[in-house]
């Protein structure tokens, strides 16, 4: 019986955890409210304050799960053992499809992070960071072999960072612009993994 009820209380704090991620990574702290994220839950607003006491401590939890989500991910892609450029095709392909999972997370967090710098540190700090340590260890002997050009390690992982999640935030004014439908949209992205590697690669070898 006391298992049943572990189970009932788990499954109701996942929708509840489910709805207000999709609430939150739509509308923000600000923007969302408390009645809405039971509704979408499929509960009444008491029994959500009963396992979430205030908006701030649920969206905690669900800005805390969107940290955890992505930057231990990415530190994992950075250290996996294989050649630099390997490696480049490899981070670009895999984190283009961890952003493709979590479409509004880019948004969410780069909001947040604004908006509640304080917030995003206390999180980050209590969650393994990003350690590019042996991606950067393996362009400084890139440049010391004279495969690539010289450079600074650090400005061509923010330039991998950045080329892969701009499209993400940028979604809006890219479809407008361009005139994209859904599946265009999604056809571009798709054909970024192929893309950014092949520039990054291309403008650090060594001629």
């Amino acid at each position: 019986m006391i298992s049943k009820i572990k189970s009932i209380d788990i499954n109701t704090e996942q929708k509840i955890l489910e709805s207000a991620r999709n609430i939150f990574h739509k509308k923000g702290l600000s923007g969302s409210r408390m009645q809405e994220i039971a509704d979408n839950a499929g509960i009444n607003k008491a029994m959500l304050h009963y396992y979430y006491s205030s908006k701030d401590k649920l969206f905690d939890a669900v800005f805390q799960e969107a940290i955890k989500r992505i930057f231990p991910e990415i530190s994992k892609l950075l250290n996996e053992e294989m050649p630099l450029f390997e490696k480049i095709i490899y981070f670009s392909d895999k984190y283009i499809s961890l952003l493709q999972q979590n479409v509004f997370l880019p948004s969410f967090l780069l909001n947040e992070m604004n908006q509640n710098p304080q917030r995003f540190k206390k999180s980050f700090l209590k969650n393994k960071k990003i350690k590019p340590d042996i991606f950067i260890a393996q362009i400084k002997k890139g440049i010391n072999d004279k495969i690539i050009i010289p450079l600074d390690p650090m400005q061509l992982f923010i330039n991998m960072m950045s080329m892969c999640i701009f499209p993400f935030i940028a979604k809006n004014m890219i479809m407008i612009t361009y005139r994209f439908s859904q599946k265009q949209f999604d056809q571009f992205i798709e054909s970024r993994k192929k893309e950014i590697p092949e520039f990054i690669i291309n403008s650090i070898k060594k001629k």
